[in-house]
């Protein structure tokens, strides 16, 4: 019998496993995956972007669980490519690499005080709160009363939501101790989520929108001059089931809110950012006002405000970050491919190495478009690479073990995943609590 294919994949998210899940199923068994993250937890976005109070996506986190639990993958936690291994390491050792690192910073403004403290990136916000442990020792001043929000997609959201509610209503959730406690503190009484185009443009989905309105003790209104549509958005309305939602949601958010509720959300559009004030940290949002032009391109109107805003929160995109040795197209952020199949810079396929999810894409999609995606990639990688074509010349084990790396395994995750669990029964929390930081996470990893 042929030995089986050897298939690693760079990154334990949904992209990942969903192209680990993919090889077992199109070569009918006759491979075997490995699945390198360099944190000591699998999943992800699931884990890392997900919002605490949307469990029900969460929960997608068991389905991908199984994948994990397949004989033919194994799991390597606190093993990154480039620090610990390289791309020649890879291909020594497999007969085909899948790289599925996602996109993993966020994109800049580009404006004057974008630098100030009390600017910051949604995406460090969100990896706070959703207990990074990259992001476990950050601090966010919630001291100011007022605070912006800068995008309109569902990232965007999410962080308006968690910022508009009370921690007691996020205390069943998985966030970590010292994060509820921060939340705690906050004075955040009214939340700006500023849009540079208009209602019919914005990127978040209906669901979303509405949780928003259904918040206790919040007030959400948008301006009624900002719902006027020109003729392509009243177009789309009519024809595109998602934008018609949003604009019948907000549309009932028009008129002025009641004085009554302790906290208020501004969605604002056709407001571009232009400068962040103040003296030694964040103390005003300037923005101006903008419209369409004749060819659908956003241009300024030459009117001006001012936000008396004490935290600017930047929602406007992820980015992809190239990896050591393997080609990157520095315009569109993402691994030059097609169909998952790696191009060199002439527009060459190269030989056994592919591409998933947000690194071959781009940020777009939900968490389940990532099935399709990795499936496209894995019947490329079959219809190049067939067992016995070659014979890796290592055992990723040994290469491993050689540089002395406490990987972390399957096993070891499940051990800090039990720990988590029995920390949330304790304090009474719901489902779990997260274990936010390194030495925590892998002493819960080492010590049953």
């Amino acid at each position: 019998m042929t030995a089986p294919l050897l298939v690693a994949v760079v990154g334990s998210g949904p992209a990942g496993l969903y192209a680990a899940e993919a090889l077992v199923k199109q070569a009918e068994g006759n491979v075997r995956v490995d699945v390198f993250d360099r944190l000591p937890t699998p999943y992800g976005l699931v884990r890392y972007g997900v919002a605490p109070d949307h469990k029900s996506i969460k929960s997608i986190a068991r389905y991908l669980q199984k994948v994990l639990e397949d004989p033919a993958v194994r799991f390597f936690g606190c093993v990154e490519l480039g620090r610990d291994m390289t791309r020649d390491d890879l291909l020594d050792c497999y007969d085909a690499v899948i790289y599925s690192t996602g996109a993993m910073v966020d994109r800049h403004l580009g404006i004057p005080g974008e630098d100030l403290p009390g600017s910051i990136a949604a995406t460090d916000f969100v990896n706070w709160y959703c207990g990074h442990p990259d992001a476990a020792d950050h601090t966010f001043d919630l001291s100011a009363e007022e605070v912006a929000v800068i995008g309109v997609g569902n990232v965007a959201v999410d962080v308006v939501r968690v910022l508009a509610k009370t921690s007691e209503e996020l205390r069943q959730t998985d966030v970590p101790e010292h994060v509820l406690d921060a939340l705690s503190q906050s004075r955040v009484k009214r939340v700006h989520m500023l849009g540079r185009r208009g209602p019919a443009q914005a990127k978040f989905t209906t669901k979303e929108l509405r949780e928003l309105g259904e918040l206790p003790g919040v007030a959400v209104h948008v301006r009624p001059e900002d719902m006027e549509l020109d003729p392509a958005s009243a177009e789309a309305a009519e024809n595109d089931r998602l934008v018609r939602g949003n604009v019948k949601v907000m549309n009932g958010w028009t008129q002025p809110p009641a004085d009554d509720r302790p906290r208020r959300i501004d969605i604002r559009f056709w407001r571009a950012p232009v400068e962040i004030r103040g003296e030694g940290r964040v103390e005003e949002l300037r923005v101006e006002r903008t419209r369409l032009d004749e060819n659908g391109r956003v241009t300024g109107t030459g009117e001006f405000e001012s936000l008396p805003v004490g935290l600017v929160l930047r929602s406007v995109g992820y980015q992809s970050v190239a990896l050591a040795g393997i080609p990157f197209d520095e315009r569109a952020y993402v691994v030059p491919n097609e169909g998952g199949r790696i191009l060199s810079a002439s527009g060459e396929q190269v030989p056994r190495e592919y591409v998933a999810g947000w690194i071959k894409r781009g940020p777009t999609g939900v968490v389940g478009t990532n099935k399709s995606d990795a499936a496209e990639t894995v019947r490329n990688l079959l219809a190049d690479v067939s067992p016995g074509d070659r014979r890796p010349t290592r055992k990723i084990e040994e290469l491993l073990e050689s540089r002395g790396l406490p990987v972390v395994t399957y096993d070891d995750w499940l051990r800090l995943d039990a720990a988590e669990v029995a920390l949330a029964a304790s304090l009474d929390r719901g489902e779990r609590v997260k274990l936010a930081r390194w030495e925590a996470m892998i002493s819960a990893c080492r010590h049953p």
